[in-house]
């Protein structure tokens, strides 16, 4: 596994972003994990995890597109940070793009936030967490009606490797079926466990025998074939 993917895992549970106990999801599911990306709260946080995503974008897709594009809420943060690491770490400049949740027809009229689409755009997408690729559902027109672009891939921070609306699939390779275009995650659940199982994380261990077959368990249940 990748040291920044190691790193990432950990700054996510230090963060307090990645959660493990019980856990009702909104899909009724009982989870022993949850991640919440808005606890990135601090300028350090936002900076860190914006590289993070860049490393991903560039492992996965390289830096060959225009924009980058979050959902509103929690994708617009996302987008700034990152479009600022890639700056940062490749000297290359992307233009930021998210939605709002309602168009606005005053001032800085528009559904749109941040830069305009335009026709010929190669768009990457970037999110927390997919669980049922509602957002994607959501977004997906919203971005092919702006301009005629490319999309090229969704970026995520944790792919959670559960199914998803489908009830066979992860909800990334639902939406890669279903669009065309490809999908990636920093790290799978899969990795977390691997790097945090009966190994210390701030001086302790995360994910020990007990939680491992609580995991084990959801997986058995839950888990995308």
């Amino acid at each position: 596994m990748e040291a920044y993917k190691q790193e990432f895992i950990e700054f996510m549970v230090e963060s307090k972003v990645l959660k493990f106990g019980e856990f009702t999801l909104k899909s009724g599911r009982k989870s022993p994990f949850f991640m919440n990306a808005g606890a990135y709260v601090t300028g350090a946080q936002l900076r860190k995890l914006g590289e993070y995503y860049a490393k991903a974008i560039h492992d996965n897709y390289g830096l060959d597109f225009d924009v980058l594009f979050g959902p509103a809420y929690k994708g617009i943060p996302l987008t700034v940070a990152t479009t600022m690491a890639i700056s940062e770490l490749y000297g290359k400049e992307i233009r930021y793009c998210s939605n709002r949740k309602e168009v606005k027809d005053h001032g800085d009229t528009g559904i749109l936030l941040g830069s305009k689409l335009k026709d010929g755009d190669r768009v990457v997408i970037i999110e927390d967490v997919t669980t049922s690729g509602k957002s994607i559902e959501e977004t997906f027109p919203i971005i092919k009606a702006q301009a005629d672009v490319e999309v090229k891939g969704l970026m995520v921070s944790l792919n959670r490797m559960e199914v998803g609306k489908g009830g066979e699939k992860c909800a990334l390779d639902e939406i890669k079926e279903l669009y065309g275009f490809d999908t990636a995650a920093i790290v799978s659940m899969e990795e977390v466990t691997e790097h945090l199982y009966n190994k210390p994380c701030n001086g302790e261990i995360v994910i020990d025998d007990t939680l491992k077959a609580s995991i084990d368990a959801y997986y058995e249940q839950y888990g995308a074939k």
